[in-house]
């Protein structure tokens, strides 16, 4: 018997009043795999997330995270995701240990652990010896990797991360990606993170393309290509959504 899906998606609708932001949306990522939810600006992955962490009740369709439904049984959902959000959410006066233990009291993780946990996340990162520097000191990049250590706490079994290297230069954005990826690898998490640029995506990544609220493909990288029998993921993704080619740097209209 195959096992329960990191996370399980069916039938999701969701609106702003008249505006629907996602359509009978669906999908499935499997434990221990690095999925890229792949969009346009505005193709939903924002609104998807914000459901998936339950900052919005979904109304339409069923979200399951590790066979937890998420608004029937949030408490055990959410202990299983580590969330990333777009925004910074670091406070800039705190060092960077204090934003990490802080993080850990909420989730009733006592003072020693949360030190043990806290250096090695940051160790992990390449971060260890920046624990005392106040945040607003760390450049954007190294903001970002703070933010992916404390998502890692709590120890879950799901990281998402919406559109986390958005604003960084291409060797912060390079940096996440390898860390992403070496964790997936090492400890078996799995990650679904946002994105709009399509040279993130490399073959072995699983693939999850959103337009205009609704999914229009799943499967690896290397399959939607042949799929499409197109010469990348770029080739792919332009045929998929029916538009002039786009490039590999960016999907951004």
């Amino acid at each position: 018997m195959a096992r329960t899906p990191a996370l399980l998606i069916e039938h999701l609708t969701h609106s702003y009043g008249r505006r629907v932001a996602l359509k009978d949306v669906g999908f499935s990522v499997m434990r221990g795999t690095c999925t890229a939810l792949l969009g346009l600006n505005g193709a939903g992955k924002t609104t998807l997330f914000s459901l998936i962490t339950r900052l919005f009740a979904a109304r339409q369709g069923r979200i399951r995270v590790f066979g937890f439904d998420v608004n029937r049984n949030p408490g055990n959902a959410l202990r299983l995701l580590g969330i990333v959000f777009q925004a910074r959410t670091l406070d800039l006066d705190l060092t960077v240990a204090q934003n990490l233990h802080y993080h850990a009291a909420l989730h009733g993780i006592g003072t020693k652990q949360a030190r043990e946990r806290a250096s090695e996340a940051l160790s992990r990162l390449d971060l260890g010896d920046r624990a005392f520097e106040k945040a607003r000191n760390l450049s954007s990049g190294q903001m970002r990797r703070v933010e992916i250590a404390r998502a890692l706490l709590h120890q879950p079994d799901l990281l998402v991360l919406d559109e986390p290297t958005v604003g960084l230069d291409i060797k912060a954005r390079t940096g996440i990606l390898r860390h992403m990826r070496d964790l997936v690898a090492s400890t078996g998490l799995t990650v679904l993170w946002a994105t709009h640029l399509l040279d993130e995506i490399v073959p072995g990544d699983h693939v999850v393309v959103l337009h205009h609220g609704s999914v229009l493909a799943t499967g690896t990288a290397a399959a939607l290509v042949a799929a499409q029998r197109s010469a990348d993921i770029a080739g792919a993704f332009s045929q998929l959504i029916g538009a002039h080619p786009v490039s590999a740097r960016d999907a951004s209209p």
